[in-house]
């Protein structure tokens, strides 16, 4: 099989284990539907097609009614939020031909896309948006997204390869299976890929967020704090289950655009982060390196963040003798961001006080925290 192909097909899979809204963009015809409902049955999910372009914007916001029992207006919502209301498994929205859809309808979509309410209606935990477009220039009298409404979604471009149109016609269309992963290992490796972005944006605040120069450009992936977290969600889905780095490449390409996708990965590449499991076991074995300001306060979220997973005393301990590392070596600004976390009651465990070593390094940072 074509290996661009089935990495997109692997890309948009992660985004339904993410609950990450996809857009697919590519010309008509090259099977964005069939797939949808294929990798629908791989994941076990429920699939609902809209055809975006022939609704309204009431058919997203809600209808108005008056509800004479209490005086008030209602949002109905239409029958397509109700099937998927009604199921009894997660389902997967897939809203089509979606650059056709006028500007107002457009705003209408925006809050059944990131919140999952339409009208008064909240769809199902875990119900997933896709969305399929076809370029402005070559759709049936196409629009420009909006950029509230492309900054919602990670964006895949999507062509379907001769190879693979030959080898459907003649032996079958393939498949490409999603592993499984469980949530709460989604859910872990996001926080860590969060702390990467933090890290990242915190050497490059320019790049928080940056509006693109043209309205073309606008509606498709750009960072914004909302991309970027999609971003780290997606990034942790990814290695979680495993993929490729090409896969890796695509998701946050399609979230936060190529050129901060490509510094990011870049940054993450020279961080060259020691294996925080590794330094709980031994914390006397970390050599803070004074220059390089962006690892330590890497390591120390990363640290934490694997401590508060499973907060035993040992690893309580453990992450404050790391803490206390990093304040002697004259990084207190470092310590004093996640003492504060380090220290709290609910992360410490019951009856675990610091050693007196690290009284001596994080004492003043913690009469400061807590007074």
């Amino acid at each position: 099989m074509n290996q661009r192909y089935a990495d997109t097909i692997t890309a948009l899979g992660t985004a339904l284990i993410a609950r990450v809204p996809a857009l697919l963009w590519g010309p008509p015809g090259q099977g964005k539907t069939s797939v949808i409902e294929s990798l629908g049955d791989d994941l076990h999910f429920h699939v609902e097609t809209v055809i975006a372009s022939l609704h309204e914007p009431a058919d997203f916001a809600g209808l108005p009614m008056l509800d004479p029992s209490n005086s008030s207006t209602r949002l109905l919502p239409p029958a397509w939020a109700r099937r998927v209301a009604a199921m009894d498994r997660p389902s997967v929205v897939f809203y089509d031909e979606i650059s056709t859809t006028p500007p107002a309808t457009q705003a209408a979509l925006l809050r059944p896309i990131l919140t999952g309410w339409v009208g008064d209606l909240r769809l199902p935990e875990g119900t997933c948006s896709v969305a399929a477009a076809n370029p402005p220039e070559i759709a049936a009298d196409g629009w420009d997204l909006a950029p509230p409404l492309a900054n919602r979604f990670v964006h895949l471009d999507w062509t379907l390869p001769a190879d693979v149109v030959r080898d459907g016609f003649t032996v079958g269309w393939p498949r490409v299976p999603v592993p499984s992963v469980a949530l709460d290992l989604v859910d872990r490796a996001t926080v860590s890929a969060k702390t990467l972005v933090g890290t990242f944006l915190r050497a490059r605040p320019e790049l928080v967020t940056r509006m693109p120069s043209s309205s073309e450009q606008a509606g498709r992936a750009f960072p914004t704090p909302r991309s970027w977290e999609m971003g780290a969600r997606l990034y942790g889905a990814a290695k979680a289950a495993g993929f490729s780095e090409t896969v890796v490449l695509l998701l946050l390409n399609g979230s936060v655009g190529t050129a901060a996708a490509a510094e990011f990965l870049e940054f993450v590449r020279r961080l060259d982060l020691p294996d925080p499991e590794t330094l709980l076991k031994d914390p006397s074995a970390y050599v803070v390196p004074v220059r390089r300001a962006d690892q330590v306060f890497a390591t120390a979220a990363a640290v934490v963040t694997a401590m508060t997973n499973d907060p035993t005393p040992d690893r309580w301990l453990a992450c404050g003798t790391i803490l206390a590392a990093v304040a002697d070596a004259g990084m207190a600004d470092i310590a004093f961001l996640f003492a504060r976390r380090w220290s709290e009651p609910a992360v410490r465990p019951f009856g675990v006080l610091p050693t007196a070593d690290q009284l001596r390094a994080l004492g003043p940072i913690l009469t400061e925290i807590h007074g």
